[in-house]
């Protein structure tokens, strides 16, 4: 028998055209599978509107307004905040820790020790940070009625591991955030 015709030839001899797989008793290997995604059946997804009315807005359950003062900072402000401070702790530890070196250790840690240093000062005295400032941001606390020191502190070291606040919920809170019942919202 030559390739060809070995080729042409698919069956087992059965009468089975799909390269000699059968299922069970003979029958073909199709009807033994399981039925696709599209043929099983699921729950009906809940309608747009209703998730919608459920979650109104970001800062809805918090009890905070929708726009203006005090309703939950924008994304993009938090982050410019953020870089606002991060080059200004940079500077600091270039200029005193660093001493001028670019690759110096202090430079690289000192950076995160003046910015540790400053969340920790700023924000419990004032309820906000030199960027935050600029951006017209402040922390507050959506369980008290002001920012206790514990908080603060726990706040900073969380930010300081960075993962923490990379991982956000639907409000746009960082769980450094949430984890002391804070917020960021506008001044």
């Amino acid at each position: 028998m030559t390739r060809k015709q070995a080729g042409k030839r698919t069956g087992n001899g059965t009468g089975n055209r799909q390269g000699g797989r059968s299922g069970p008793g003979g029958a073909p290997a199709a009807a033994a599978r399981p039925p696709r995604q599209a043929e099983r059946r699921t729950a009906p997804a809940p309608a747009p509107d209703a998730e919608e009315d459920e979650f109104g807005y970001r800062g809805k359950r918090l009890g905070l307004p929708e726009d203006g003062s005090n309703s939950l900072a924008p994304t993009g402000r938090r982050l410019i905040a953020l870089v606002i401070d991060w080059l200004l702790c940079y500077v600091i530890a270039f200029a005193f820790i660093g001493r001028g070196d670019l690759n110096a250790t202090g430079t690289n840690m000192g950076t995160l020790a003046v910015f540790a240093a400053e969340n920790l000062l700023l924000v419990s005295t004032l309820g906000y940070t030199v960027g935050k400032r600029f951006m017209g941001l402040r922390v507050v606390s959506v369980t008290r009625d002001h920012l206790t020191p514990l908080a603060v502190v726990v706040r900073t070291l969380l930010l300081c591991l960075v993962l923490p606040a990379a991982v956000y919920d639907r409000d746009g809170r960082g769980f450094h955030d949430k984890a002391v019942g804070t917020a960021v919202v506008r001044a």
